[in-house]
């Protein structure tokens, strides 16, 4: 069931008659109607009328509708305006572009612009390695997508897909110092994406793909790594890998289970899905069952496109087949990565004892956390409002700094499990809990430990890399 959130947030402006019970009949219409009061100001006062700005959280914009006809219903009420505050919050954008050096006399504009930049721009040519410390490239990242498959809306394309890509660049700089941009792609044709992002290149230091559908996402992300001198990094296969294995690394410790012992059920066999199976795999996990829309994968299906084949391969051993809730069936751990409303409570309960729940479909988990809580033993969504949120925040701003730092153009398993075990550890052993397996998206340790941990992981790469006689391109 929809509790209220932040994300429908509503700012009513309403004049009444100045009242003893003026305030409290403004909380009671909200509270009656199921909203969430955050503030009552008054505005404007005088002796027979108050202006009062009543801030509500609600569950949709119908319920806000409802909220602000309950409010007009209080005899004498007038409603002068109804402002939705994510609106508020996204007009002009999210992020702007500043400079970072002084331009307030003739010498300034001489260095940084004409004549002066000439000289910084002949030094590369003459030296192009020499970009990464002299331009925006040592700490510029591309966040690159073609709005083909963005959070759970699905393919709304490129335009509507920018307020997302704002929000990525505005996070990427907020816990990482990472300058990030939105490259929002007029084409959902791969080799039109392969060929524009080779050629915007050289400005960054670093590509994030997102909202990118499968299985074009993976042949993007493959051939853009053949071709770059920079990492490319697609967070919703590789940030969701790592953030999920973070916290399952912590549920393991809660319920004292081992991630060679437990039977895995994946739901999503798409980018997220196919990414955290590897890296999972990769940890020696050995009992993984993955569903589709059509349920079980397994060798005995036909006509699959080579990343499910891929899938199908490496998993399901005993050969299941069966739908999501037939295979579900006594497993250890659920991670979903697919669809809302999958699953019911009752579902939850045919699996083993101390199970273990990621429902992760945005904004609708797979099962309700609260129905799943009185089976498991622990339960991590997505979302804010509920304990345990998994976020690729956690991953992606501290992974690019320590890649950018490192000046590294390869991203490896080892720098992924790194970013994992980071994370994990951020939680100290005295708060784990079965409501705190993975820290705050703003706890401030967290993007700092991360980079750490990829800036050694990379460092480990090379020397890996010397002592082999081997060499990457980057490093």
């Amino acid at each position: 069931m929809a509790i209220p959130s932040p994300g429908y947030s509503i700012t009513v402006r309403v004049e009444v008659p100045a009242a003893a019970n003026a305030t409290s009949a403004l909380t009671t219409a909200v509270s009656s109607t199921g909203g969430a009061l955050t503030a009552l100001d008054v505005a404007e006062s005088r002796t027979d009328r108050l202006v009062v700005d009543v801030t509500c959280d609600t569950k949709d914009e119908a319920h806000g509708h409802l909220i602000t006809e309950a409010i007009s219903a209080i005899p004498g009420a007038v409603v002068r305006k109804v402002s939705d505050q994510t609106f508020l919050l996204h007009l002009g954008g999210k992020i702007e572009v500043n400079p970072k050096v002084p331009l307030k006399h003739r010498d300034d504009l001489s260095r940084a612009y004409t004549p002066g930049v000439a000289r910084i721009c002949q030094a590369i040519v003459e030296h192009p390695e020499d970009a990464r410390r002299l331009t925006i490239k040592r700490n510029t990242v591309a966040v690159v997508t073609d709005g083909s498959a963005v959070l759970g809306l699905g393919n709304i394309g490129p335009l509507a897909a920018l307020p997302v890509m704002e929000g990525k660049a505005a996070l990427f700089k907020q816990f990482g110092g990472v300058d990030a941009w939105p490259v929002c792609l007029d084409t959902q044709d791969p080799d039109a994406i392969v060929e524009i992002v080779r050629a915007i290149a050289p400005v960054y230091g670093g590509i994030n793909l997102e909202d990118i559908s499968a299985p074009r996402c993976f042949e993007i992300e493959a051939r853009l790594r053949g071709l770059l001198d920079i990492p490319v990094f697609h967070d919703d296969q590789h940030g969701t890998a790592i953030v999920v294995l973070a916290a399952l690394k912590n549920a393991l410790r809660v319920v004292n289970k081992s991630i060679d012992d437990v039977h895995i059920v994946v739901s999503g066999v798409g980018a997220a899905g196919h990414a955290i199976i590897r890296l999972l795999l990769s940890q020696g996990a050995r009992d993984i069952v993955a569903c589709g829309r059509t349920g079980a994968v397994h060798n005995g299906n036909e006509g699959m496109e080579p990343f499910r084949q891929w899938i199908a391969d490496h998993t399901n051993t005993g050969h299941q087949s069966g739908t999501l809730k037939e295979v579900l069936v006594g497993a250890d751990v659920f991670i979903g990565v697919s669809a809302p409303d999958l699953l019911t409570g009752d579902d939850i309960a045919t699996m083993a004892p101390d199970a273990i729940v990621f429902a992760l479909a945005n904004p609708v988990p797979e099962v309700d956390p609260i129905a799943a809580s009185e089976h498991a033993a622990v339960v991590a969504t997505g979302r804010s409002d509920h304990p345990n949120q998994i976020n690729n925040v956690l991953v992606f701003p501290g992974f690019f700094r320590g890649l950018l730092d490192a000046g590294v153009s390869d991203i490896t398993d080892a720098m992924m499990v790194a970013a994992a075990s980071a994370i994990a550890d951020s939680v100290e052993p005295g708060e784990l809990n079965a409501s705190f397996i993975i820290p705050s998206v703003f706890d401030a340790s967290v993007a700092p430990a991360v980079a750490a941990a990829v800036r050694a992981a990379a460092g480990a790469g090379v020397e890996a890399s010397s002592a082999s006689g081997e060499s990457k391109a980057g490093f």
